[in-house]
This record gives C-alpha cells, sequence and structure tokens, in this order.
C-alpha cells in the first residue's frame, strides 16, 4: 500500500505540486465559466471517491466549498461537527483516523490544534487536508494565489504586504512566500509577531519575508496589501484592538503600494476594523474573487491528494 498524500501545510509540498495545482485550478475554472454552479466537471474525475469534513468549530467558506467542489467533481461529502463524532474525546485520533481510513477516500479537518491534525495524519490510510488549524492556513493561502494571479500575473517576484495581527495565516503566507517566490512585507505589532518556527523556516530556505513595525514602510510598492480579522480563534480581545488600530488598511494606506494594487482579506471581516468599508468595497478590492478561488483551489487540492491531476 503506497503512503497517502496529505495536504498539511505549503512548506510541506513540494514547489513543481503548488504549481501544478495553481495552474489546474485556474484552467478549471476557466472551463466552468457560465455553467450552472451544480454542473459536474467533465469526466467527474472524483466518481465514486467520498470526503469527509470535520469541523470542530463553526466555518461558511470552508465549508461550502469543500462541499460544492467535492460535488463538481463528481464525488460525495460527509459533513460532521465535533458533537456528532468523539475525535480526541471518548476515541483516540489514532482509532478515529483508521475508523474513517475504511469508510472514506479523503478527509478534511478544521481544527484550533494543530497537533490533532498532524496525529490525524499519521494514523490514517487516506490522505488528510488541513481546512484551517491554529498554526496555518494552507488552503486558504491556495487561493489567494490563485486570485492574486488572476488579476495581476505570476506571483513570483512580486511584493506582498501584510498588515495586522502576525496569526496563522501570516505563518502560511510566510510558507508561501518561500515556496511561490515572492517577497512578503509582514507589518505587525511586536505582541502580535509572526510564528518564529514559520520565520526560521524561511531564513533557512532564503525566503524574502520581512518583519517590521512600519505599516506604511511595508505598503510601500507593494502589489498586494492583505489582512485578516484582528480577533479569531478563541482569541481573548483584551487590549488586541489598540495594539492593531495603527495596523488598519484604510484608503491612506492603499495609497502608499502601487497604483494597481490589489486587496484582499480572507473573510470573515469586522468591517472597519482591521480594514475600512470603503478598501474592501473600492475598486482595488478582491475579497469575493478570492472567497470563490476557495472553491476551485481546494478541488485541484482534492484532485492531487488522490492522484488525479
Amino acid at each position: 500500500m503506497t503512503n497517502p498524500i496529505h495536504f498539511l501545510d505549503l512548506h510541506e509540498v513540494s514547489k513543481e505540486d503548488l504549481r501544478t495545482m495553481i495552474d489546474d485550478a485556474l484552467a478549471v475554472k476557466k472551463a466552468r465559466a457560465g455553467k450552472p454552479k451544480g454542473t459536474r466537471d467533465e469526466g467527474r474525475p472524483l466518481d465514486g471517491h467520498t470526503l469527509a469534513c470535520i469541523f470542530e468549530f463553526p466555518s461558511t467558506r470552508t465549508r461550502v466549498s469543500f462541499d460544492m467542489g467535492m460535488r463538481q467533481l463528481g464525488g460525495d461529502t460527509l459533513v460532521l461537527n465535533s458533537d456528532d463524532m468523539q475525535l480526541g474525546r471518548g476515541e483516540t485520533i489514532a482509532d478515529t483516523a483508521k475508523v474513517l481510513s475504511r469508510m472514506v477516500d479523503v478527509i478534511m479537518l478544521r481544527t484550533d490544534n494543530h497537533q490533532k491534525l498532524k496525529d490525524l495524519a499519521e494514523n490514517a490510510s487516506i490522505p488528510v487536508i488541513n481546512g484551517l488549524s491554529n498554526f496555518s492556513h494552507p488552503c486558504q493561502l491556495m487561493a489567494d494565489v490563485l486570485t492574486f494571479e488572476e488579476h495581476k500575473g505570476n506571483i513570483k517576484d512580486r511584493v506582498v504586504t501584510w498588515s495586522g495581527d502576525g496569526n496563522n495565516m501570516v505563518t502560511s503566507w510566510i510558507h508561501a512566500a518561500g515556496q511561490f517566490g515572492f517577497e512578503l512585507r509582514i507589518a505587525c505589532p511586536e505582541e502580535l509577531s509572526p510564528n518564529p518556527v514559520a520565520l526560521d523556516w524561511a531564513k533557512e530556505v532564503g525566503a524574502a519575508v520581512h518583519v517590521t513595525r512600519d505599516p506604511e514602510e511595508a505598503a510601500k510598492g507593494s502589489d498586494c496589501l492583505v489582512t485578516d480579522t484582528w480577533v479569531s480563534m478563541g482569541d481573548d480581545v483584551g487590549a488586541r484592538h489598540n495594539l492593531l488600530k495603527p495596523y488598519q488598511i484604510d484608503e491612506k494606506l492603499m495609497e502608499k503600494a502601487a497604483s494597481d494594487a490589489i486587496f484582499m482579506h480572507c473573510l470573515p471581516a469586522h468591517r472597519d476594523e482591521e480594514a475600512t468599508t470603503a478598501v474592501m468595497d473600492g475598486s482595488q478590492s478582491v475579497i469575493f474573487d478570492e472567497a470563490e478561488n476557495r472553491l476551485h483551489a481546494q478541488k485541484a487540492v482534492l484532485r492531487w491528494c488522490l492522484g488525479k491531476i
């Protein structure tokens, strides 16, 4: 039996495979243009396959995109939440992984415990996909790279600026910078700096990742400004808003970027906190293309995990 192909973090997947998935996602999206959302992809590549989606906390984009993506690929989806099963409670994660491996073809887990994701993958004989964890969000980054390239061409050697909390999204942006070859500038308060493990990896591979406390300096000439909600994954609000207020993406900060820069946000957003409504609804915003591209990028991930690319 061959080892399953997991999609847990971008830096654990080869650059060549990541590029293949982005190109595949774009091609399949173009081929579907104008068709009803429920239309199956040509050839129904995952016909007969079942995806188990496990959600340990609520989701909109992840749930709908994986469910619809699997349907478009011709497969089936089983959606489970923490109230439906005994993952890591009455039953060990290892036993859950082995049971599900006998019944479905691929597992997607959305969790606030990255170790739980790793333990699931270690004990499963089928692919496991990281739908989000407290450490990273690689599926979102695949959608973000796809969105960038739709609007601005190849992301290699371009400049992306993050302004805000150095959270799990930043970890995946760091991984993406190293894997896709673009410069990443991270502007954040010292108290909310990026994960040091991710920064150490970036240094080891020579990725162009820079951390600063000055959002205006980071935004100068950038091709893309991106942020995320200031409070998520069970964070305590506390003093976070006071720390992050200087990092809000507003019209003034957008003007520091390149004239044709785009604005991205993975959503959900707290409007007029991490970004102003004027920016989110402005002509440079691509947030809803970005949300849609979760569907197309994850379909490519599913096909790659199941050897269909």
